[in-house]
């Protein structure tokens, strides 16, 4: 049988004050551009600086920002949306180019330094120390 202590440790019960499918507020997606563009910035510079920068947590961070965006636009107009956006969403659109760019230049010197390592490995693999010529062959 139950101890009675163990049903005040239940969580309480919440009651939600917004219908889930509430029409989005245009200074909720204004902040939510805004957030997806400081986001945005902060990888960009991070990618940029050569520093430990966690791609992970920026990716994860972009994500919930994205959901909350597309939360947002639930039951929004469009049209209406992309008229009263038209300026932040072109803000954000420039901004990924740079931060695509940065992030295509991450992986092109990713790239060359693996190919480097690679070509490496490969002429110390082949310097002779091991090959068939050192051991001499069998003969008949």
């Amino acid at each position: 049988m139950a101890d009675q202590t163990d049903l005040f440790n239940l969580p309480a019960r919440t009651i939600a004050t917004e219908p889930p499918t509430a029409p989005a507020r245009p200074g909720n997606l204004a902040a939510i551009i805004g957030r997806i563009e400081e986001a945005v910035d902060e990888e960009t510079a991070g990618i940029r600086s050569g520093t430990d920068y966690d791609l992970k947590a920026s990716n994860a961070r972009k994500s919930r920002y994205l959901y909350e965006l597309t939360r947002a636009l639930k039951g929004a107009n469009e049209i209406e949306f992309l008229e009263q956006h038209r300026e932040g969403l072109a803000r954000l659109r420039q901004k990924l180019a740079k931060n695509e760019a940065a992030i295509l230049a991450h992986l092109n010197a990713v790239n060359e330094v693996a190919t480097l390592l690679k070509n490496a490995i490969q002429r110390a693999d082949t310097d002779g120390t091991y090959s068939a010529g050192e051991f001499g062959y069998a003969r008949a």
